[in-house]
């Protein structure tokens, strides 16, 4: 990402991919061919133009190089400017909360209201660069925390939270994973949330807070138990934690594969003693876990859309490599060995955008509850799929696909981390063979 960002890439027909080194671009023209598939109505294929547009006018270039550059310096848990002027200059078209779906805006007060069969393939087009979802206040973790905020929040608490996190004033985190147990199993946290008088009393040590390390974060969605008597299911409560707050204290930026994430980071955070308004839980206690189920299933598809613009970029990454590199006599293109995992990545990332497209279809249907089979399947498809073309990407470019004058060490490192990100595999795997196995049950 550090070489060539600074040259405009030519144009090129519908739906293909250009890249010179880090600079990444996907040109929506008349005769899409990968996404025409995903493009579901006539307000897609403008909002998909739209994105398409400011990405390459403002995100592709010039804006990801210094954003790179900053996240590789001593200031980079401060906010490069770049990203601020482009979220105002994202609102200022329109081009703000697109995820939010009619059944979240069901009015349009706050977001265009496109179905998530109409968001997936904007998510796509942001995923290939993986700082640009903010741009557009789609990324995760506060997309899935103004859900909750949305579905369970009270007037006060969507006044003095939700309202901000809309704006793109500040971003928040999300406090589950705890470091001494199995998180996968949710009926594990050992924090508590005691009452005492107006009062919430909070204890913990979580890990993988994804976003706690952002200066601007003012908000952290916390679960612990209230009740460590009552049925494991009803045991956890989720409370709202404003930050900075006296008794939390940010231990450590965790690193993936020795990527920090700064400045959005992952932390390591101690809530000693830290006292919140009784007014602060959310729904009431021993709602814990329902909302956590509520708040994973719209994420985990917003993760696998765009792990697919991830895999477009590196698979664009691979073909110009090939092209241009020589051994043994002859262009690495003209490899056997080359061509079959070329073939094998295109099969692999349609697939899986089909399939993402059916689960986002069933939400938009059903609802959450409806999709959750498709969800489960894309949940884990997508990350494998991803991590299997940016490992053979990285594989064509030899000793430099290692380095950082190309994303694919970074971008192998999310798309590995995202098969235990929201649920490890695993646990995703047991969910599909039980739905498929109650098909097959013998009727009473």
């Amino acid at each position: 990402q550090k070489r060539g960002l600074g040259r405009r890439p030519q144009r090129i027909m519908a739906s293909q991919i250009a890249l010179r080194r880090g600079g990444f671009f996907v040109r929506m023209g008349p005769q899409r061919r990968r996404m025409s598939s995903a493009l579901c109505s006539p307000r897609a294929e403008e909002y998909a133009r739209k994105v398409t547009d400011f990405m390459h006018t403002n995100v592709y270039g010039a804006a990801d190089a210094a954003v790179w550059k900053h996240a590789m310096s001593d200031e980079r848990w401060k906010i490069p400017p770049v990203i601020e002027e482009l979220k105002a200059k994202a609102k200022s078209q329109g081009l703000w909360n697109l995820w939010m779906a009619p059944y979240l805006d069901p009015k349009s007060e706050h977001s265009p209201a496109l179905k998530v069969e109409e968001y997936a393939p904007l998510a796509e087009i942001m995923g290939a660069v993986p700082w640009a979802s903010e741009i557009f206040n789609c990324s995760a973790p506060d997309t899935g925390n103004m859900e909750v905020l949305i579905k369970y929040g009270t007037a006060d608490q969507k006044e003095r939270f939700l309202t901000p996190l809309m704006n793109g004033a500040i971003r928040s985190c999300f406090a589950m994973t705890e470091k001494e147990v199995a998180s996968s199993d949710a009926t594990n946290i050992q924090s508590s949330i005691v009452r005492q008088g107006d009062d919430y009393i909070i204890d913990g040590l979580k890990w993988w807070t994804s976003g706690a390390m952002d200066p601007r974060c003012g908000l952290c969605i916390f679960m612990g138990k209230t009740d460590p008597t009552a049925d494991r299911h009803v045991q956890q409560s989720m409370i709202l934690v404003p930050m900075p707050t006296e008794g939390l204290r940010l231990v450590r930026p965790l690193t993936v594969f020795g990527y920090d994430d700064a400045p959005h980071g992952h932390a390591e955070v101690e809530f000693k003693g830290v006292q919140v308004p009784a007014s602060n839980i959310l729904v009431g206690e021993g709602k814990g876990f329902e909302i956590a189920q509520g708040r994973l299933g719209p994420g985990r598809i917003h993760h696998c859309m765009r792990l697919i613009g991830v895999a477009e970029r590196a698979l664009s990454l691979l073909c110009k490599r090939a092209h241009e590199r020589v051994a043994f006599g002859k262009p690495l293109s003209t490899q056997g060995t080359i061509r079959s995992d070329i073939a094998k990545a295109r099969l692999m990332i349609d697939q899986c955008r089909l399939l993402c497209m059916q689960a986002a279809r069933e939400i938009d249907s059903g609802g959450v509850k409806e999709a959750r089979q498709n969800i489960a399947l894309i949940k884990v498809a997508a990350p494998q799929m991803a991590a299997w073309v940016v490992d053979r990407a990285l594989q064509v470019h030899g000793a430099g696909g290692f380095c950082d004058d190309f994303p694919l060490a970074f971008l192998y490192a999310q798309s590995r981390a995202l098969s235990m990100a929201d649920g490890p595999d695993e646990v995703h795997m047991q969910a599909i063979a039980k739905t498929e196995l109650a098909r097959y049950l013998p009727k009473p």
